[in-house]
């Protein structure tokens, strides 16, 4: 049977009562309070207190505090008016009955209300989402559009200046060549006419006598014309291959550790045959859009606009495609946390402490916001125990932090509190 309770005070305006309602000994959640315009229930085994109230209240804006084994109800009326008393007087068990039912039939049709209009803004999220997630792919495509066009307008400038200089020097080498061989025509011409003034005899006799020239006795001008002419032949071409050898790695044979490189080749394939075998689904999906860092950034850019539900869907694909990443569960812990889903972030915080070992200064600050992240969830859940444990986890790899430190000093007054009224 029940204990009701009966030690409880009231007083009232002419708008609001303020009813205080003592509880010693028990834990008491909001799951306990059972409220409707004109029906008022707290049920916290073995105690039960239970009024049906003198006039209709807004029980939308009402309020109750829970602290310090007090339960405290701010009660909004309907109309401003004065209550003779905090019940409806004069009321048999027939018509409490009715009431009661009433007042839980109300509250069932209210909550089935709340649940189709929560789906309903579930779903214009998700529209918002959609349509937010569009528009960025579509600034992000108009952009490289944009780079690609540039670049070829570069290159084809680039392209139009070389063929530019490729023609005027194949016309500067034509015009030498022209020169040069104007040149040889001249000195040729030049030959002959010498020649055939050595071959016209003298006025005054029938013999014809060449003169010697200076130098090398019998050395004379049709040798060194001779000697001129015979040019040595082009030599012939030939064609020459170099070899490499083949490297996967950029790194010189000699500083490489094969069997390391061997070993990181094979994983590599089995993770893209897992991938390949995976998310067959993701086929249609654009090459940056299956790169676990593009969907990390791009979810980073959703939290920084406060679309947290698309930020953990970002999340959701890229581990998928990479579930080794720690900043993946780190960021997705966050998002949960601002989304109130308090044991998935408990959930992604703790794998991602198992992804961050060995600890090393280069995972200290990953290491400190997932104590953190987890501690915070473990307080919203009312586990402070389990939230301070965290919290001095994360002042153990960060003592100088002094927000982390006054967080964790209200925690164990939370704790201390909790302790004096049990």
């Amino acid at each position: 049977m029940p204990v009701w309770l009966r030690d409880y005070s009231w007083r009232q305006t002419a708008s609001a009562v303020y009813l205080s309602l003592p509880l010693r000994g028990v834990r008491v959640t909001p799951a306990n309070i059972f409220c409707t315009d004109q029906y008022l229930k707290v049920s916290t085994p073995p105690f039960l207190f239970e009024a049906i109230l003198y006039a209709p209240i807004d029980d939308t804006s009402s309020t109750a505090k829970i602290g310090n084994g007090i339960i405290f109800f701010t009660l909004y009326k309907k109309e401003v008016a004065t209550w003779d008393s905090l019940t409806l007087p004069n009321a048999n068990k027939e018509k409490l009955q009715y009431l009661r039912e009433n007042a839980v039939l109300k509250a069932h049709e209210k909550a089935k209300e709340e649940t189709e209009a929560k789906k309903v803004t579930k779903q214009e999220h998700k529209k918002y989402a959609l349509e937010a997630t569009m528009k960025l792919e579509e600034a992000e495509r108009k952009r490289i559009e944009d780079l690609k066009e540039k670049e070829r307008q570069k290159v084809t400038k680039e392209l139009e200046l070389w063929k530019k200089q490729q023609k005027d020097a194949e016309k500067q080498r034509r015009v030498q060549k022209e020169g040069e061989l104007y040149q040889v025509e001249q000195l040729k011409e030049k030959k002959k006419g010498k020649i055939k003034k050595t071959r016209i005899p003298n006025e005054g006799t029938s013999e014809t006598r060449l003169k010697p020239t200076k130098g090398y006795g019998s050395y004379s001008m049709f040798s060194e014309n001779l000697k001129e002419e015979q040019l040595p032949a082009p030599r012939s071409a030939a064609t020459i291959r170099i070899n490499f050898t083949s490297r996967v790695f950029p790194t010189a044979l000699r500083e490489s550790c094969i069997a390391e490189e061997e070993e990181w080749l094979r994983k590599q394939a089995e993770a893209r045959r897992t991938i390949n075998a995976d998310l067959s689904e993701l086929e249609d999906l654009k090459e940056e859009e299956k790169n676990p860092d593009w969907l990390k950034n791009k979810g980073n850019k959703m939290f920084a606009t406060g679309n947290y539900l698309a930020a953990v869907n970002a999340y959701n694909l890229a581990v998928r495609l990479n579930n080794k990443l720690p900043l993946l569960y780190l960021n997705r812990a966050a998002c949960h946390l601002k989304l109130r889903n308090l044991h998935k972030a408990i959930e992604d915080s703790s794998k991602a402490l198992e992804l961050l070992t060995p600890p090393v200064p280069d995972n200290e600050d990953a290491r400190v916001k997932a104590y953190v992240r987890r501690g915070t969830a473990f307080c919203q859940l009312e586990l402070y125990t389990e939230g301070l444990q965290d919290y001095e986890a994360a002042l153990k790899i960060d003592p100088k932090n002094k927000t982390i430190e006054k967080d964790a000093e209200k925690i164990r007054h939370l704790i201390q509190g909790t302790t004096q009224d049990s």
